[in-house]
């Protein structure tokens, strides 16, 4: 069934800064039917617990979100689909900052929250045309279509089979240091891969990049994104 709400409609809904990164944050914490909680959403991104609480409530005033108290808060139809344009534009944003003006994909991430929320529609539309209409933002991510109310998101490197190849897409709340460490082993946003092994009882997988066999601890592995592929027999690695 198509949702009640389209891209017409929420375009017409003025959100502040705040209310725009809030949707941004229980979406993702809202994956696979779970409920975010106020206090894990205060702490991601860096705001007083009353802060993110009035603004929630704000966003159950307008049908945006469904807020339990001390249970959590869920997406509305018309909450998902202005969660999903907020992260379009996002992800549009961070492709130009990286396409056009050269930064690396964590300093495009940050750099995009401080003005992607003044920006016009016809700018994000324009925007978006002068790059091509790219699929995904430089950390790997797929870009929303307009009218959106779901997005597939990219499953974790543990999920794929033997033989199964991906693209790397890689969070920006992944430490420096990690990110540094897989630059080394030549695992970095929209490299492909293949998933050569999986050791058993928790042990580490292998993955060939750019020719060469990678091995990468569970743990980590379990913290990289992956946007699967065709399989590999139809790959030249």
């Amino acid at each position: 069934m198509k949702p009640r709400f389209g891209r017409i409609e929420t375009l017409e809904i003025t959100l502040s800064k705040t209310e725009r990164e809030l949707l941004k944050a229980v979406y993702r914490m809202s994956q696979n039917g779970a409920e975010a909680h106020t206090s894990e959403v205060a702490e991601q991104l860096g705001l007083a617990p009353g802060t993110v609480t009035m603004g929630v409530k704000r966003l159950a005033d307008r049908d945006i979100v469904i807020h339990r108290p001390y249970i959590g808060v869920e997406l509305t139809s018309k909450g998902r689909l202005l969660a999903l344009s907020v992260i379009r534009r996002h992800r549009i944003v961070e492709r130009f900052l990286a396409d056009m003006l050269g930064y690396d994909w964590l300093d495009a991430d940050r750099l995009a929250k401080c003005f992607e929320h003044q920006l016009p529609q016809e700018v994000e539309d324009r925007l978006f045309a002068a790059l091509s209409n790219p699929e995904t933002c430089p950390h790997g991510f797929p870009i929303p279509e307009p009218d959106a109310s779901e997005l597939g998101e990219p499953l974790r490197l543990t999920e794929l089979a033997p033989g199964d190849a991906a693209v790397i897409a890689l969070p920006d709340d992944m430490d420096g240091e990690v990110v540094a460490f897989l630059d080394t082993l030549g695992v970095r946003p929209g490299v492909q891969i293949e998933l050569r092994e999986k050791h058993p009882f928790d042990g580490p997988v292998v993955v060939r990049v750019n020719g060469e066999d990678r091995t990468v601890g569970e743990k980590l592995a379990g913290r990289i994104h992956v946007v699967p592929g065709v399989r590999t027999e139809e790959v030249v690695l």
